[in-house]
């Protein structure tokens, strides 16, 4: 592994002369590969030579795998096989069944990491995920240790618990999650549908405040919301959670076990974005970390970083998974 993190100062070194954040809206990506399948076509980017070990990159909502451009090629640079992911929804991934309906609750995108290793012959695999794509990589890594090597989870655990109702919540958490409330509506729907570039470019602006992304950064990503998905997914995604849609039936057992908060047993190593407008977190590692992670290697806030950590600091997300590929076997 030492030979990784020498590529990876290497590669950093290249791009010394621009501002960081001007990089990582300049970088750009590989032609989109897809693989089916039982469930999806899914889209990503793959970089790094095909003996590398892999790495799954997982996005956010509102976002798609361009949030990886710039963390990527750092990974290759180092030996490693990178796939930047669209999750369902998003971009080039469909849903293959015309009849199915378009869910996206959280066992069905944890699910959709280990179907992709299967289609892609991958035994194992590292994941890295922030938001939607944070708690599929979270999910992954604590149902199916003995396949995930490593992960880098951003915004720490997020498997939600979609079988008891929870208590209510504290009025800034109940503030921040206004579009959830929104989508729960059918005037949120309608909104998504017929306003989606300039609400999701809101969401940008809100939850990284000090991100000076370039429209044409942004218009890269939003060409994903156009996926005939895209709505249905992200409705479902926020109704399921708050107890006002049903899950898909093959997946209930799966979301009784994700209430219990499974453990994450991998080598884990944790980001927070110093600016998110979610909340500000500790670099600290408590006590309830290591019950949750019994592998941690590390917990860090990524200063001048907001809610998409990936796209504004590609650099500090790279570094922490090879840390936690470092820590593994």
């Amino acid at each position: 592994m030492a030979i990784g993190r020498r590529a990876l100062i290497a590669a950093g070194a290249a791009y010394a002369v621009a501002p960081r954040r001007v990089w990582a809206q300049a970088a750009s990506a590989p032609p989109v590969k897809t693989v089916r399948t039982k469930v999806l076509e899914v889209g990503y980017h793959e970089s790094g030579p095909p003996s590398g070990f892999p790495v799954f990159l997982l996005h956010g909502f509102p976002d798609d795998a361009h949030a990886y451009d710039g963390v990527a090629p750092l990974l290759a640079k180092a030996g490693y096989r990178a796939f930047a992911v669209y999750l369902r929804g998003y971009g080039p991934t469909r849903i293959l069944d015309t009849s199915a309906p378009r869910t996206a609750e959280q066992a069905a995108i944890g699910q959709d990491v280990v179907d992709l290793a299967d289609a892609l012959k991958l035994q194992r695999f590292a994941v890295c995920g922030f938001d939607w794509g944070g708690r599929a990589a979270c999910i992954a890594a604590a149902l199916n240790p003995a396949r995930v090597r490593a992960a880098v989870l951003i915004g720490g655990n997020l498997i939600q618990n979609t079988v008891t109702p929870p208590k209510s919540a504290a009025p800034q958490q109940v503030r921040n999650a206004w579009y959830q409330w929104y989508f729960n509506t059918e005037i949120g729907k309608q909104g998504l549908t017929e306003n989606r570039h300039d609400l999701c470019k809101f969401m940008w602006n809100e939850w990284s405040p000090t991100w000076h992304f370039t429209d044409a950064l942004y218009d890269l990503t939003a060409r994903s919301f156009d996926n005939p998905d895209f709505v249905d997914c992200v409705i479902h995604s926020y109704r399921h959670r708050n107890f006002n849609a049903p899950g898909e039936a093959r997946f209930l057992e799966v979301e009784k076990q994700l209430a219990a908060r499974p453990k994450i047993e991998v080598p884990t190593v944790i980001l927070y974005g110093g600016d998110d407008s979610f909340s500000r977190q500790r670099p600290d590692i408590t006590d309830a970390d290591r019950a949750a992670f019994t592998k941690i290697v590390a917990k860090r806030v990524v200063d001048g970083a907001g809610h998409f950590v990936p796209h504004e600091k590609p650099e500090p997300v790279a570094t922490a998974m090879l840390e936690a590929l470092a820590a593994s076997k």
